[in-house]
């Protein structure tokens, strides 16, 4: 069969397995020659390979619905939908997304960017299913790292009590984006030692009945007897006493053993759970021999060696240079320690680990649950680093909101891709963390316009002891070098003014700075003088400034890269407001209320009008006004 030319995934039902183990290759060769050009998760998809290909010759998508956890592993799924001559565009704007869609294909049922999410769908569609008296197979697969997030547990805990028809994917690979930790992966490590239980228990029970005289007697306590069998043939059955049946661990580069356990599965009620064990970056030496996670997601490569292709970048990385900096600082205070869930790689804490492997503490997949703890070692005198994704924050705001600052704890959160993050695309992008943390009592926000100024604020936010301080920082690369030792305090909610100018004060702060510097020294030459101010604090804001800013008669602009309801401009006219000022000339630049897709940030940027082009036509409307009022 021409994989090129698959179009629905009924098309490959007729095959032999020796027909679909020549597809699987060329599956791989297919990922690894086109991702190799346009980058993306090229190891979670060699990795599910065999189990995308046995569950689609299984079951009837649409009608059956897949849903895929997170999503990175959804490459193969998407190759048999008839998306698979779109993959040139993928991740690219305007192209085909690198996450379960549903707009592109009625076979994605369910769009997942954030982990652990899938079961609680799954149990939301097998409920309707079941109220529409529908018949259908809601087949979840989930990740071993997406496990250990809180949601997942919930979801067991519900699923297993209910009792719905569910044909769980356990798909184990013993990574996530990076090693996998806690207690749920310790469980899963000695279920993969143990034996296949189920068959064991069925085999039991047929012999018992076999047994002359007194088969009848034993035969009623068969059940009995094969349901305490699982304590002695497979340690810790944890599945089984959240109330699913349990089939595993399945070779899932194995065709046979795949479609024994997913037959058994479809003729067994209730929710069950295949643990499928394989093997991520399969079929390509460089990614399958990979233990850290370099290989999760890349960019560009070349195949023969797997060397980036992406030219080097100047500068150093926005999350190397604060980890850089608190190395430095927790070398001479012992009470810093840092947190994360499951982004020690991402959020580039190796080295940290390495110096403190102590002081650093990876909860796995669950934000909530970090972002306590981080409180909870504030209440005995630490100074936690909590370093988290902007996008992931979200899942932990209540915890932020009743356990951190509603208690005014010392937690310092390191917002890492703060802003439009690119080809992850909408799940990622991180525009709405001012709008949800800036309302909320005790706490503060910045965000540092290069390296220098980084070292600094987190220099600051360590030193202080009066509540909750949250710096943000983008994804790529700082301006100016970082100079090590070079720590000092900056006044909690100052301002400062970058360029001098008469007509228009423009105010901004973190990547959007350059792009004002630019539009000014422009518009300078057309005659427009225009004052450039670092609003490096969002909360508090520097209200003496505002108050001279106000004094002096000048329009305002602000700029942000980042949701404009309820972000920093929004916050200016609440001081207006407050202040019962009464000044009509502020304007405010931003994202608009819509989700924004994937692209390269400078594309994302032009599609939002956050450009110098675009700077200068607005100031250029705004400066006539304050003319004509003159």
């Amino acid at each position: 069969m021409d994989l090129n030319n698959i179009q629905h995934p009924s098309e490959i039902k007729h095959l032999t397995i020796d027909q679909l183990q020549e597809l699987s290759q060329e599956v791989r060769n297919f990922l690894i020659e086109n991702l190799s050009i346009t980058g993306g998760h090229l190891g979670p998809n060699l990795g599910v390979v065999e189990l995308t290909l046995a569950l689609h010759h299984a079951f009837e998508s649409p009608k059956d619905k897949f849903i895929f956890d997170v999503g990175h592993q959804s490459y193969v799924h998407k190759m048999l939908t008839g998306r698979i001559n779109n993959f040139s565009t993928l991740r690219k704007y305007k192209g085909l997304c690198g996450f379960p869609k549903r707009n592109e294909s009625e076979h994605d049922v369910w769009e997942t960017g954030h982990s652990s999410t899938s079961l609680s769908a799954a149990m939301g569609m097998a409920i309707a299913r079941d109220l529409k008296g529908e018949k259908h197979s809601v087949v979840p697969i989930i990740g071993d790292g997406a496990l250990t997030g809180g949601m997942a547990l919930e979801a067991l805990n519900h699923i297993g009590h209910e009792k719905k028809d569910m044909i769980v994917i356990l798909n184990d690979n013993e990574m996530s984006i990076a090693p996998n930790v806690g207690a749920v992966h310790n469980i899963l490590g000695r279920l993969r030692s143990g034996q296949r239980y189920n068959w064991v228990k069925d085999e039991l029970e047929v012999l018992l009945k076999k047994i002359p005289s007194v088969g009848g007697k034993i035969a009623n306590t068969a059940e009995r007897v094969k349901d305490s069998m699982k304590y002695l043939v497979v340690p810790g059955m944890f599945f089984e006493e959240m109330g699913f049946t349990y089939y595993g661990p399945v070779d899932g580069h194995d065709y046979e053993a795949l479609f024994k356990s997913i037959n058994y599965a479809k003729k067994t009620e209730g929710p069950i759970i295949i643990h499928v064990l394989t093997t991520k970056g399969k079929g390509y030496k460089p990614a399958e021999s990979d233990k850290i996670g370099t290989w999760h997601g890349v960019g560009p490569y070349k195949i023969e060696s797997g060397e980036s292709t992406k030219g080097s970048s100047s500068g150093t990385a926005w999350s190397k240079v604060v980890s850089d900096s608190l190395i430095q600082l927790a070398e001479n205070d012992p009470r810093i320690v840092a947190v994360t869930p499951a982004m020690t790689v991402g959020s580039k804490l190796e080295d940290f680990k390495k110096k403190f492997p102590d002081r650093l503490f990876d909860v796995g997949i669950a934000e909530q649950h970090a972002t306590t703890v981080s409180g909870g070692l504030a209440t005995q005198g630490m100074k936690p680093f909590l370093s988290i994704y902007s996008t992931f924050l979200q899942r932990g705001f209540d915890q932020v909101v009743h356990d951190v600052c509603r208690q005014n704890l010392n937690v310092m959160f390191g917002i890492d891709r703060a802003g439009l993050v690119g080809a992850d695309g909408e799940t990622h992008q991180g525009v709405f963390d001012i709008s949800f943390m800036r309302h909320l009592p005790n706490m503060k926000i910045m965000m540092p316009k290069d390296a220098q100024e980084c070292q600094h604020m987190i220099y600051t936010a360590l030193k202080n002891d009066d509540g909750p301080m949250a710096i943000r920082y983008p994804r790529g690369n700082a301006p100016d070098q970082p100079v090590e030792g070079d720590f000092k305090p900056i006044k909690i909610g100052s301002w400062e003014v970058l360029r001098q100018g008469d007509d228009l004060v423009i105010l901004t702060f973190g990547t959007t700075i350059d792009l004002a510097l630019k539009a000014a020294e422009e518009l300078n030459e057309d005659g427009i003088s225009v004052k450039i101010v670092n609003a490096r604090f969002i909360k508090p804001l520097d209200e003496a400034m505002l108050s001279v800013i106000i004094k002096e008669d000048l329009p305002i602009l602000t700029i942000e890269e980042h949701a404009l309801q309820g972000g920093f401009g929004s916050a200016v006219l609440e001081f207006l407001e407050t202040e019962k000022l009464n000044f009509p000339y502020i304007h405010r630049m931003g994202l608009p209320d819509h989700f924004i897709e994937h692209g390269s940030v400078d594309e994302l940027m032009e599609e939002v009008g956050l450009t110098v082009t675009e700077v200068k036509s607005k100031v250029k409307e705004i400066v006539p006004s304050k003319e004509r009022r003159a």
